[in-house]
């Protein structure tokens, strides 16, 4: 049986918001099967609990944000990125403000992490969100395009093509291909940074945004290079770390897929767009598991036992 995940032990993280720039903690622990993924804001004076769903994103304004009720949780998408990229079943996250912590500003920390409290397989089968048939959503014309899309795919592979027009940004790779299956997230997609042009930062910090923001948790750029001392992780870093926000906004729908994503210039906003057109077409998808593990896709069974 293809099993559902969760940690063998709790984790803790210290750091501050991106856009609060408030200190935050994190603390991490165990779920049952079936659980998912549940925020805790435990610094409300009743605790309010806030599962991972598409249609609890609230607000996809430079970053995702989850809702119930009053309280939110704003910056989800590292962190999320990480528990797909670890193939993450069920999991609590307590945290003591609004905003997840950014960290180094990419979903490394948060692997690291992780990784530390260890992965523990669950007498559960794990479940997958099957795409049945294909669904795009798209958003203006010309020089403003901007699409994602969903296939059918048994599988989980995803394609992302960025467009910024700046000199920077546009000497590194722009397109970038990854296969989930492929057991190389850590590697490949992880420590992929968040970035922000040295001009935008002055606007968002007098609009009480990027508070958080620097050096040391994005990379930043002017008008002719990127400011930051060690350069880029990757060659594609820009890519990829839009890449790793698309994973961490899909996998707000709740499951990991089993689809081939393709998106051209999107971001949180069409990312959560794309999976509530996906989930009101009941046709479009199901629920899948896979009590032999053999006709699970390629590369998920041997996830599974590496833990």
């Amino acid at each position: 049986m293809l099993a559902q995940r969760t940690l063998k032990s709790l984790t803790r993280a210290v750091g501050v918001g991106l856009h609060s720039g408030d200190r935050v903690e994190l603390t991490l622990r165990p779920a049952p099967p079936d659980t998912g993924i549940v925020f805790r804001r435990v610094d409300l004076p009743e605790p309010v609990d806030i599962p991972v769903n598409a249609l609890a994103v609230t607000d996809t304004r430079l970053a995702s944000t989850l809702s119930s009720g009053g309280a939110r949780v704003r910056t989800v998408e590292h962190l999320m990125s990480a528990c797909a990229g670890l193939g993450l079943d069920n999991l609590y996250i307590d945290i003591t403000a609004e905003e997840v912590p950014i960290l180094d500003g990419s979903a490394s920390s948060f692997v690291y992490l992780l990784q530390s409290a260890g992965i523990e397989l669950q007498k559960a089968p794990k479940k997958f969100l099957r795409v049945k048939r294909s669904v795009e959503v798209r958003e203006g014309e010309g020089d403003q395009l901007k699409w994602a899309r969903l296939d059918p795919h048994h599988g989980f592979t995803l394609s992302f093509e960025i467009d910024f027009q700046h000199q920077v940004v546009d000497a590194t790779g722009q397109r970038v291909e990854f296969d989930m299956g492929s057991g190389r997230y850590s590697r490949d997609i992880a420590r992929a940074r968040t970035f922000a042009f040295s001009k935008d930062l002055d606007m968002m910090r007098a609009n009480g945004l990027a508070l958080g923001g620097g050096l040391d948790n994005a990379i930043v750029m002017d008008d002719r290079r990127v400011l930051n001392a060690d350069g880029l992780r990757y060659a594609e870093e820009f890519a990829k770390h839009k890449m790793l926000d698309a994973i961490g906004d899909l996998y707000c729908v709740g499951w990991p897929m089993l689809a081939a994503y393709s998106a051209f210039r999107s971001g949180h906003a069409l990312n959560n767009k794309l999976l509530r057109a996906l989930l009101a077409q009941d046709d479009a998808y199901d629920i899948v598991s896979f009590e032999d593990e053999r006709k699970a896709p390629a590369g998920f069974a041997q996830l599974s036992r590496a833990w």
